[in-house]
This record gives structure tokens, sequence and C-alpha cells, in this order.
């Protein structure tokens, strides 16, 4: 039972994951066109050339891959920018093809991260649910228990209840008993001392 809650419950948690993911990738353009800092990309689908000056006639020190994440060392030179790229190389591309946007390799590799997180997230769940299911069965015993405690309780309280009413109505009796007995003596006694004294009075009046 508690496996079918908690499946339903990591799908919505990777839903939930994703569609942050998404938003922020949808995010960024906006935030890296609004950063202060140097930070730039390589524009997407290019094989882009890098010079040693802010020119085409400038040597060649290489190229740098579409994507790239760089950043910007200069500002605008004869439509050239300085930049530094992710093998730590300085050199003048041109500004066109600079962007502040992540590129689609980028957000790739970001959501190919998220992945791995929500999937190490998933595996983590899904090792505790063996250990979840026991301390739901413990749990369930342990109430089981208290319940049963609980009705014993109760059954020998309403037993005391009882036996205290026994003995009270018991007690009650003899009380009566006693009163009655000691009620009877006192007659007993009266009759026979009104005898007696009758008696007395008769021989007195012979004599």
């Amino acid at each position: 039972m508690l496996k079918n809650i908690a499946l339903p419950l990591l799908l919505s948690v990777l839903s939930l994951s994703a569609m942050a993911e998404q938003t922020e990738l949808q995010n960024e353009p906006a935030q890296a066109q609004s950063a202060t800092d140097n930070n730039g990309y390589i524009v997407d689908d290019l094989y882009l050339f890098m010079h040693t000056g802010p020119g085409k006639n400038y040597r060649i020190l290489g190229s740098v891959e579409a994507g790239t994440a760089i950043t910007i060392l200069n500002t605008e030179q004869d439509d050239f920018i300085q930049i530094k790229d992710d093998k730590d190389r300085e050199g003048w591309v041109q500004s066109q093809f600079v962007t502040s946007e992540p590129g689609l390799r980028q957000r790739l590799e970001s959501a190919n991260q998220a992945l791995s997180d929500n999937n190490a997230q998933l595996n983590t769940l899904q090792s505790r649910i063996p250990q979840l299911e026991q301390a739901n069965l413990q749990l369930q015993q342990d109430n089981t228990t208290l319940k049963n405690n609980i009705t014993e309780l109760e059954q020998a309280l309403e037993a005391q209840v009882q036996a205290s009413r026994n003995k009270a109505q018991t007690e009650q009796h003899m009380l009566l008993s006693y009163g009655g007995g000691i009620g009877i003596a006192g007659i007993l006694i009266g009759v026979i001392l009104t005898l007696v004294l009758s008696r007395r009075k008769r021989y007195d009046g012979w004599a």
C-alpha cells in the first residue's frame, strides 16, 4: 500500500522538477541579457575562428565550437571582440557571433544534469521504500498492541469498579444485619427486664 502511494509521489516530484527546469531554461536568455558580468557564448550552428587581433587579417589561433561558453575581455573593435574560451585561450572573434544567451549545448548539459539529479533523488526515494514499509508495518503492530492494552485496561477498570460496588453492597448488608440484630437484642432485653420487674413487684406486694 505504501509503495502505491510513494510511486505517484515520486512521479509528481519528477514532473515538478522537470517543469522547474524548463522554466529556468526559458528564463535563462533574459537573465543573460540583463547580466552585468562579462560572460557570453558563441552562437549555435557555427564553426568560428579566433584571431590574434580585431580583424580577419590577424593570425588564426584556432577555432571555437558553437555554443562554447566564453569570457569577454575587451570592448568591440572593428566588429571584433576579445574573448577567452573554455580552453583559456585569448583572442578576437567577430562580435556578431557572440551572444549573452546560452546555446543549445549548455541547455542540454543543464537538462542532463537535472535529469541525473532527479534520477539520483528517485533512486534514493526508491531505496527508502522498504524501510518505510517496514516502519509502517511496525507502527501498525504497535497500534494493534496499544488497542489491546487499552481494551484490557478498560476491562480491568470495569471489573474493579464492579468489585467496589459489590463490596459496598456487602458492607451495607452487613451493617443492616448488625443493626437488625442489635434492635432485636434490645427488644428482647426490654421484654426480659419488663418481666423481671413485674415479678419483683408481685413479690414485694405479697410481703
